[in-house]
């Protein structure tokens, strides 16, 4: 498989593949009560406004369509810790491709259901992340399944990239700064190619916790690295950075941000309070790096990507007691 970097026509020919089986564009959302707290012109892309409530869909879809036909025959399989899955489960649906996840025990239980619900294979491996990622591996070496990276994927990069292209070309073409949640980096990396295609000025930043800090170690070190992985925004829960998506980053990304799993917290209620918008942890990832760089942004136009609402009932309380504590 080629590791080549997708383009902005890559992302043009995703937009007309991906538009017969989503409701697009997802909404722009202006937000008046972020816009004062931050003293910037604050827009909130809601990406959970999908079938399976992330972002991650577009790509699923978009890789489907470019399956051979022994692909097809052979079936995806795929690591995740849910929204990523999610998207293969639902391409899969959508194409008739028989689809296989996994993911680690004890993961989201909506997002699980969610998958099983869509058809697929379902199997719970290991404690984290990576330990889903090398089971899913070796099942692919056993049965000769087509393995799905979420990071080294160009298909994927080109189908989550049609959501920049929603904001910059169609949306809201005067956007400063666009602040969009790194887990393995194919939704940022969509936007750089976005950004790049059509020399639009914006700059586009990156976030991830602090306590799963493998894609912002990477982008440092220039090299891939594994790092611990401890979030518990699972939707940015990976324990080490991908070829594709790091170079990507290292030659384009203008501001790379770590922020810590509380702060993301309390970004998940400050979008409650002031918007009324429920995410999931890693959806409220832009807003903590905002909130934490509000001196760079200040009189600034903003989007922050709202990249997925899969949050638990579980979660959700447990999040109220620690931040109104």
């Amino acid at each position: 498989m080629s590791l080549e970097p997708p383009t902005l026509e890559d992302v043009r020919a995703a937009a007309a593949e991906i538009a017969p089986h989503l409701p697009l564009p997802t909404p722009l959302v202006a937000s008046p009560a972020l816009s004062e707290l931050l003293d910037a012109d604050v827009s909130l892309k809601l990406e959970f406004a999908t079938p399976v409530s992330a972002f991650k869909v577009r790509g699923g879809l978009t890789l489907a369509v470019q399956l051979t036909e022994a692909e097809r025959a052979a079936g995806l399989v795929t690591a995740s810790t849910g929204n990523h899955g999610q998207s293969i489960a639902y391409a899969g649906r959508m194409h008739d491709i028989h689809t296989a996840i996994f993911v680690p025990e004890g993961a989201n239980p909506d997002k699980v259901a969610s998958i099983r619900r869509l058809g697929a294979e379902i199997h719970e491996v290991g404690e984290r992340f990576d330990d889903a990622v090398r089971a899913a591996e070796a099942h692919a070496d056993a049965t000769g399944m087509r393995f799905v990276s979420s990071g080294d994927e160009p298909h994927l990069i080109a189908g989550v990239g049609t959501a920049a292209l929603e904001v910059l070309e169609q949306q809201q073409p005067e956007t400063d700064v666009a602040i969009v949640p790194v887990g393995g980096g194919s939704g940022v990396c969509g936007w750089l190619i976005v950004r790049g295609g059509l020399g639009h000025a914006a700059e586009v930043w990156g976030v991830q916790s602090a306590q799963a800090p493998a894609a912002y170690e990477s982008w440092q070190a220039g090299e891939v690295v594994t790092r611990p992985n401890l979030t518990t925004a699972e939707g940015l829960s990976t324990g080490a950075g991908y070829a594709l998506p790091i170079a990507i980053i290292r030659a384009d990304l203008d501001r790379f941000v770590l922020v810590d799993d509380e702060a993301i917290e309390q970004a998940l209620v400050a979008l409650l309070d002031q918007q009324h918008v429920l995410v999931e942890p890693a959806g409220a990832a832009s807003l903590a790096a905002a909130l934490a760089e509000r001196e760079r942004l200040r009189g600034r136009r903003v989007v922050l990507v709202c990249s997925g609402a899969n949050v638990t009932r579980a979660q959700l309380l447990a999040i109220l007691e620690r931040v109104d504590r």
